[in-house]
């Protein structure tokens, strides 16, 4: 064992990511000593890896002095001041004596070597004088080091937690009056209920709230303790939760409110009279230091087409829809993608809850109230205002980002000749260690660069010409050396960028977020969190086309994770699908119980309520044209006609009503394996 020169250093881990201790710098110059005829001059103070970067100084003749400049890095990092000192003009003696030239000095300081508390002269001349000083980062009346603002686990937060504990209250009571139990379920016995759903445009929010209705009036909509969402399913749930009771009350207010707005003519959110309010607040958005990009313009008319004026909700405030457990907790889910990247080849899941915003696998959290500000190694540096749900909306369902060959990968999964141009070629050149080879130590590789043909094809094909940009958060922490053998980490590792660690944070300003849709259409991950323990999953699907294949797609994808998921055996054919299937996960241990709802007309055709047939009157009524080409339902539509909307909105709801049975099963299927689960833990246990 060998000692290390270095001095010990505090540091807060997780075991992905890591948080280092953190000093201040501040730089003070004093003008004084310039003469009275001199001009004002700029220089630059750097401290690469810092926070701040680069900070930019006028000096003048002025003899007030200037207020410090102050930077935030990493302790010990070996870092280093350096500082371009004020232009100087000398004679060009290779061209005349009338001819001038700048001369740029520059003097760099090894951090390092300066002691804590004092004050030090780094440099002196006929024009600045320049001090430095540096600090321990403290906090308090005590001066104790700054704590984070960041959390980093992949524990659930106290405050779901809390909400949790509420929940299984209201989920216990529910479940003795459904199931018609003779005894209360104690607090182990009580399962976990999501619902998870997925869709696009107007489709979605309309279908979604016939389901919700369904499960409301077979009172099962208390049994559930999640409700998570994507795309147009956003829309539906932000309005639900503008309410702090709204599964308590008859939802036929806020339905009547959906099918004026659902109906009404948009050309107004395109108006001279709007695009003027959106430049003004985009504008708004941008001195606040918000990052700005066309999907915030596309939330902003998501907001004039859905609503009837501005709405000052935002994520944050759905906690009081929660704080009681009287309420499924909502979870909405995006991806972070790099720019020039497909997101076939680069993503990551972003969760997002009224408590916080966080990335699933470095197992990283803030609160909701401060995602978009700015902060540097888990510590918030400058606060700013929660941006409004609209913006939130626009990048849940960004459907404008999508880039080409995200689309060509959509179209054709036989991308051999695509990546062959617009892919860097990696050839592995390492040999076979004689040691068994660390998971965390990266091979050596060659990259061969792509020429210039292949780099303009690549610029085409992956430009994404809007994204929603925020302050990264994860800013400043770096990769933990034995990150790739985390089990939380290799849960969620699912591209080869997972494993280089120079492609994963580094030093990104800003995180790039899109529809989660834009890797396949569901809202999965964050309820297979293990640390959420679900027991049951009621998939409600509003995609269009094919209404297996996101199905499909999470069983191969979790089954690649080997994150425990049913089986999938559909062998209906995709136009003769039922409206309910159940999947028990029993050949696969940990696995939740799964109901699929398709979005198909089945029996609906026939009978207008469960076990009430049609009349020669009503057969019309029957008729959802929810898969054709001319169909009114496309993931494309913004608006539908109050007819339209009325029965797809009965579909869905029937669809719900229409397996009663089937939902029941499921429920008491849960109740008893969490009953034998605990029976078969007692018996395992040894004997006093």
């Amino acid at each position: 064992m060998e000692s290390s020169p270095d001095p010990p250093e505090n540091i807060i881990t997780n075991g992905v990511l890591v948080s280092r201790e953190v000093s201040c710098l501040d730089v003070q110059v004093n003008d004084g000593r310039l003469r009275k005829d001199t001009m004002e001059r700029k220089f630059a103070l750097t401290v690469d890896g810092s926070y701040e970067g680069t900070q930019l100084h006028t000096l003048s003749s002025c003899l007030c002095p200037t207020s410090p400049a102050r930077f935030h890095y990493i302790k010990y990092n070996q870092s280093a001041l350096t500082v371009a000192l004020p232009r100087r003009r000398r004679l060009s003696r290779s061209i005349s004596s009338q001819n001038e030239r700048d001369m740029n000095e520059s003097v760099t300081i090894p951090l390092n070597s300066l002691p804590i508390q004092e004050k030090i002269a780094i440099g002196e001349d006929r024009t600045i004088d320049l001090y430095t000083k540096a600090n321990e980062w403290t906090q308090g009346l005590c001066f104790r080091p700054r704590n984070l603002d960041a959390r980093l686990g992949f524990d659930l937060c106290t405050d779901e937690q809390n909400f949790l504990q509420n929940r299984r209250k209201v989920v216990a009571a529910a479940l003795k009056d459904v199931l018609h139990l003779e005894e209360d379920l104690q607090e182990h016995e009580v399962p976990i209920v999501a619902v998870t759903t997925a869709g696009c445009g107007i489709r979605a929010l309309t279908a979604m709230y016939g389901s919700i209705l369904g499960l409301q009036k077979l009172r099962v909509l208390d049994c559930v303790s999640y409700i998570s969402g994507s795309s147009g399913t956003t829309w539906t749930m932000t309005k639900l939760y503008e309410d702090a009771d709204w599964s308590r009350k008859d939802l036929g207010e806020v339905i009547i409110e959906a099918r004026k707005q659902a109906a009404k003519c948009k050309m107004g959110a395109f108006s001279l009279k709007s695009l003027r309010n959106y430049y003004r607040e985009l504008s708004q958005r941008t001195q606040a230091g918000h990052k700005t990009s066309f999907i915030d313009l596309w939330g902003l008319m998501i907001e004039a087409m859905l609503n009837d004026g501005k709405s000052h909700h935002r994520l944050s405030d759905q906690r009081q829809a929660v704080n009681q457990g009287q309420n499924p907790l909502p979870i909405y889910l995006a991806l972070n993608v790099k720019d020039k990247v497909a997101t076939k080849d680069f993503r990551e899941w972003v969760e997002f809850t009224p408590y916080e915003v966080g990335f699933l696998k470095y197992g990283a959290f803030i609160r909701a109230e401060d995602f978009g500000s700015e902060f540097f190694m888990g510590r918030l540096m400058k606060k700013l205002p929660e941006s409004r749900i609209c913006f939130m909306q626009g990048m849940w369902s960004s459907i404008f980002s999508k880039n080409l060959l995200d689309a060509w990968h959509a179209a054709d999964n036989s991308e051999d000749f695509w990546n062959r141009w617009t892919q860097d070629k990696v050839t592995k050149i390492e040999e076979q260690p004689d040691l068994p080879e660390k998971p965390y130590e990266m091979a050596t590789c060659v990259f061969t660069p792509t020429s210039g043909l292949s780099t303009t094809l690549r610029d085409i094909l992956t430009d994404r010409p809007a994204v929603s940009k925020y302050h990264n958060f994860l800013r400043g922490f770096q990769m933990h050396n034995e990150y790739i053998q985390d089990e939380h980490f290799t849960k969620w590792k699912d591209t080869l960028l997972d494993t280089s660690p120079n492609d994963l944070r580094g030093n990104s300003e800003h995180l790039e977020l899109v529809d989660a849709a834009f890797f396949f259409e569901t809202s999965y991950p964050p309820v297979m969190r293990p640390e959420r323990k679900v027991d049951v999953i009621i998939h409600l699907n509003y995609t269009g086309g094919s209404q297996t294949l996101p199905l499909e797609q999470a069983c191969k994808y979790f089954a690649e994770q080997e994150i425990p998921f049913p089986c999938i055996g559909l062998t209906d054919d995709e136009n003769n699908l039922k409206e309910c299937y159940m999947f028990d996960g029993a050949d696969t241990p940990g696995a939740p119980l799964l109901l699929y709802f398709p979005l198909v007309n089945d029996t609906f055709q026939r009978y207008v309520a469960p076990g009430m047939l049609r009349t020669a009157a009503e057969m019309e009524q029957g008729k959802v044209d929810i898969s054709s080409f001319s169909s009114p339902y496309s993931t494309r539509e913004v608006s539908l006609k109050t007819e339209d909307f009325n029965k797809l909105l009965k579909l869905a709801n029937y669809n719900i009503m229409n397996n009663e049975n089937m939902i029941l099963q499921a429920l008491r299927m849960a109740v008893a394996r969490k009953k034998q689960a605990l029976s078969q833990s007692s018996q395992a246990q040894p004997s006093a």
